[in-house]
């Protein structure tokens, strides 16, 4: 019976001791957690600090203008500073219905956080707004959507760079003058706001817009269109362009035109890239430019907080500046 009793005694006392290693190597470690869930916070955006890999999904609404191309280059440069960051580019080739499939494949693919700078407003509302509704955080860069159902809005003041373009070309021809007007997309943001902006800017002065066309941001349509405002107009004072190769191509085709037009017309345009407008100021083709910031590493900078689960500003506003002959070579003006 003793042998009996000790030898239950020490099973006992076995069992209890791997009884409690095994609960001791099932308690959590004080780093807060292991295994699948550990880091993986509420949700996509918010606490995934821990996640090895982040996948962001840009869609850009077209490579066609040299504005757009700059904007993914920095976007690229940012993101590789970042080896967690997978980045999936796409190319809209100027179709709101591609940028709209784009961004539903985003959505069906899981990516952690989408980059879109819509072609039109309207039409990328609702696919924006059901990224959201997924859990998914969008950056909305450089044009806008309706609404505020986005995590951040990135872009420069384009209300403000028209009204400065104005003023700029109501000192320069004296208050009084023939202007004409080509336009961006109109059924973009920022096409409407530099149009309203410039409306302002003129505002009390004597100049007059005698010809407007809406280019769609191209260097080719603007050399078109500006060849019809010439065959029409005898006088020509300035052409204010809602982008800098809008002016180049305008500039271009009053010099084809072979009557010495383009050295009397005050040529101005917005986008300010270094080896685009800030040249053509250099160079003498355009009179001047204003910076619009491409905000693609500003995007990154962004997308990197929302997906450390930091709070984000809902609309960041970029600077501007102006460059001309007189202050070029300097680096150009800040506009306050």
């Amino acid at each position: 019976m003793k042998t009996t009793f000790r030898a239950i005694a020490a099973i006992l006392v076995v069992a209890s001791l791997v009884l409690i290693t095994s609960c001791k190597r099932q308690q959590p470690s004080a780093g807060g957690g292991s295994g699948a869930g550990a880091g993986s916070g509420g949700g996509k955006g918010g606490g995934t600090g821990h996640k090895e890999q982040w996948v962001i999904g840009m869609s850009q609404c077209n490579l066609g203008e040299p504005w757009r191309v700059q904007m993914n280059e920095d976007i690229k440069k940012a993101a590789a500073e970042h080896p967690r960051i997978k980045l999936i580019l796409k190319d809209a080739q100027n179709k709101s219905e591609a940028q709209q499939a784009q961004t539903k494949e985003f959505i069906s693919q899981g990516v952690d956080l989408i980059i879109i700078s819509p072609k039109e407003a309207r039409p990328l509302t609702q696919p924006v707004a059901d990224a959201i509704d997924k859990g998914i955080p969008v950056i909305v860069l450089d044009r806008k959507v309706e609404g505020d159902k986005y995590t951040c809005f990135i872009g420069a003041d384009n209300v403000k760079i028209g009204r400065e373009a104005g003023k700029h070309l109501v000192k320069l021809l004296g208050g009084k003058g023939n202007v004409v007007e080509l336009k961006g997309l109109m059924t973009s943001t920022p096409g409407q706001e530099r149009h309203n902006g410039f409306m302002e800017g003129l505002a009390g002065s004597e100049l007059k817009i005698v010809f407007d066309a809406d280019c769609q941001w191209l260097e080719p349509n603007a050399s078109k269109e500006m060849n019809s405002a010439l065959s029409r107009l005898e006088k020509i004072d300035a052409v204010y362009a809602h982008n800098d190769p809008s002016a180049h191509g305008a500039f271009l085709a009053a010099k084809q035109e072979g009557k010495g037009r383009e050295k009397t017309i005050k040529f101005i345009g917005i986008d300010a890239l270094p080896h685009e407008g800030v040249r053509y100021v250099k160079e003498g083709i355009m009179t001047a430019t204003f910076q619009y910031p491409t905000g693609g590493k500003e995007a990154i900078d962004v997308a990197m907080k929302i997906l450390k689960g930091e709070k984000v500003e809902k609309n960041i506003t970029l600077g501007t500046m102006i460059y001309t002959a007189e202050n070029v070579e300097k680096g150009g003006e800040t506009i306050q």
